[in-house]
């Protein structure tokens, strides 16, 4: 039966779900979703849903705004009770098409997953917005573009004027789903349900669009219902937290109950997969989270302390980056945007250098600078003494198999239209390292190196969970046992005991075979617990790099400290404050031609060490 018991909050529940079943049509016959789903959500409250890839979150979310149904699933069984605004209760998994349409998005808002899935790659940002607001709240076209610049600007998207005349392939991730959150609260919904809203967004970002939330949720008395796997959200926003295990609920409580006294083994290993920022003061070499065997495993103990002073692997010089901006009749470039500006650091063989900061710094365009995805403007990138900058197609191409990267968006990385099993084993082929039985075992070993049943190697893309396909994006830059990885963004994806699987064994790779990495993040927690060396980008500039322990420990840039004072806690006793954060705003990247900044000029506060003189 639904759990209506809320401590402190008599009210009637907003949503009620009680014995919801989904079932999904296949040639092999049904197969169950979820079953036996039970819980209630009251004005004003956060209910928070955990759980692993396949536990069956998200179609949980998807059946309460009858979205399932055009995915092949089928609401089997159970209520779905929803109470509107006039008071009225109705069953929502009873509703025709026409009747839920009324509800979805005027009194239901939800913000997905996954950005460019939810956003219209043929409309604007504008027309986005605007049509909700038209369709639901009766605004004018001029009254409802006047709401869609204030929604932009609430969830703190940079020039928000430009933002709304630009398409969504335009944007970073991160600002493509601050777009969908704005697009969500838009008609101020009294459930607002978010499946894993703030995946992709910085830390700081994401501080500012959880305050949104609940400020929003204060003034309005809006419940939310908050799908994600970042157990640290969990602690910070929940007042009761339900979590799922393979389709069904199998503990639910307070967020204190839950993180002080948890009943089941599946929920404690959750709580300890989870990173905690501040757990490695004092450890200078990077430690695997313990009880976390990676996957293939076969040595568990912590990696060996590294010399001193380890050869050099890659070197970067004063490494600018920018990209034309084109306006008028014949397209012609009137400024540029400086994404990268005068960067420069070193990557030691076996260690690992993170590249920190919000959407927009430059981390990524800095990780496709090295690799030549993106031509830089000006400067040199030396692997181990040769400029990758001046080398021709052909060497590019040799020295590639050194370099490999991990992409944000694991889905647009893979081709939808080939099986898994050969799209890893193309760089083995590229490269005639391998072929007929001896290059079947060692896709099935990479597989393996990464957790993935070798069943998947015949499956697509589209088969796979966000996590699952990550691992395979990972499996894929292993293939040739490069030198360096340039993960960016991850482990983001992953659900916390699957990346701490995954975090281990990049930390095994490395201790077995000497890989360094560029580690790409917006996570301060998961940065702290692999790093060697930290550096933090703002608007193209490294303002603050160091040994990790030195710039956790010793932040001295201000901005180092915003990125800290942001990590939410994964303790529900030191919960930070709900009050609405006031969202910064961002100077402009963009400049005149002609502009030539200032370089970097550094200031060492410690032995290598070195922050930003401004």
């Amino acid at each position: 039966m639904t759990d209506l018991a809320v401590n402190g909050n008599d009210g009637a529940p907003i949503l009620a779900v009680d014995g919801l079943r989904v079932e999904f049509r296949t040639d092999a016959g049904p197969v169950v979703g979820v079953e036996e789903v039970s819980f209630a959500i009251r004005p004003g409250e956060t209910v928070c849903v955990v759980g692993e890839s396949g536990s069956g979150k998200s179609v949980t979310s998807l059946s309460i705004m009858r979205l399932v149904e055009f995915g092949g699933g089928r609401i089997a069984a159970g209520r779905i009770g929803f109470r509107r605004r006039d008071g009225r209760d109705i069953d929502l998994a009873d509703l025709t098409p026409a009747e839920m349409r009324a509800v979805r998005g005027s009194e239901i808002g939800m913000i997905f997953q996954e950005p460019m899935t939810a956003l219209n790659p043929v409309f604007t940002i504008e027309r986005q917005l605007t049509d909700g607001l038209i369709a639901h709240k009766g605004l004018s076209a001029e009254a409802a573009r006047r709401k869609a610049l204030e929604l932009l600007q609430e969830v703190r998207i940079p020039e928000p004027e430009r933002r709304l005349k630009q398409y969504p392939h335009e944007l970073s991730g991160g600002m493509r789903q601050r777009v969908v959150i704005a697009m969500a609260m838009a008609c101020e919904p009294r459930l607002l349900i978010a499946d894993e809203p703030t995946t992709a967004l910085d830390v700081t970002i994401q501080a500012e669009i959880l305050a949104l939330i609940n400020r929003l949720k204060r003034e309005t008395g809006m419940a939310v219902l908050f799908i994600t796997h970042d157990m640290a959200v969990v602690a910070q926003m929940a007042d009761r937290v339900v979590v799922m295990y393979r389709g069904n609920v199998v503990e639910t409580g307070s967020v204190t109950e839950i993180f002080e006294a948890p009943q089941q083994e599946y929920t404690k290993t959750l709580l300890a997969a989870v990173p905690k920022l501040g757990e490695m003061r004092g450890r200078p070499a990077p430690e695997r989270m313990r009880g976390f065997a990676a996957p293939g495993s076969k040595t568990p103990q912590q990696p060996e302390a590294r010399p001193a002073r380890p050869r050099e692997l890659i070197e970067v010089r004063h490494l600018s980056t920018r990209f034309p901006v084109r306006s008028g009749l014949f397209r012609q470039t009137t400024a540029h945007i400086h994404a990268v500006e005068d960067v420069s650091f070193t990557i030691f063989a076996g260690q690992t250098l993170s590249l920190v900061g919000e959407s927009g710094s430059g981390k990524s365009t800095c990780g496709r600078s090295i690799m030549r995805l993106t031509e830089p403007s000006r400067g040199e990138v030396l692997l181990e003494g040769s400029d990758i900058a001046r080398l021709d197609s052909y060497a590019l191409r040799r020295v590639r198999r050194d370099m490999q990267m991990v992409f944000q968006d694991p889905f647009a990385s893979l081709n939808p239209y080939r099986r898994l099993a050969a799209q890893v084993a193309e760089p083995i082929l590229n490269f005639g390292l391998a072929r007929g039985a001896e290059l079947e075992d060692r896709v099935a070993g990479l597989f393996d190196r990464v957790g993935l049943p070798r069943s998947f190697l015949r499956r697509f893309p589209h088969e796979l969970s966000g996590g699952q396909r990550q691992r395979v994006a990972i499996a894929r830059a292993l293939a040739l046992n490069p030198k360096l990885i340039i993960a960016d963004e991850a482990v983001s994806a992953l659900d916390v005991s699957v990346q701490a699987q995954v975090l281990n064994l990049m930390m095994e790779l490395q201790a077995d075979l000497g890989l360094s990495f560029l580690f790409i993040s917006h996570d301060m927690a998961v940065v702290e617990r692999v790093s060697h060396h930290v550096a933090v980008m703002y608007l193209g500039r490294i303002v603050e790099i160091g040994p990790r322990m030195a710039v956790f420990e010793d932040p001295r840039h201000p901005y180092t400290r915003t990125l800290l004072d942001a990590v939410p806690v994964a303790d529900p006793r030191v919960r930070r404050s709900r009050e609405d954060r006031r969202a910064r705003t961002l100077p402009s990247p963009i400049f005149p031609l002609g502009h030539e900044p200032a370089p970097s000029v550094y200031e060492e506060v410690g032995p290598g060490h070195l922050v930003i003189v401004e």
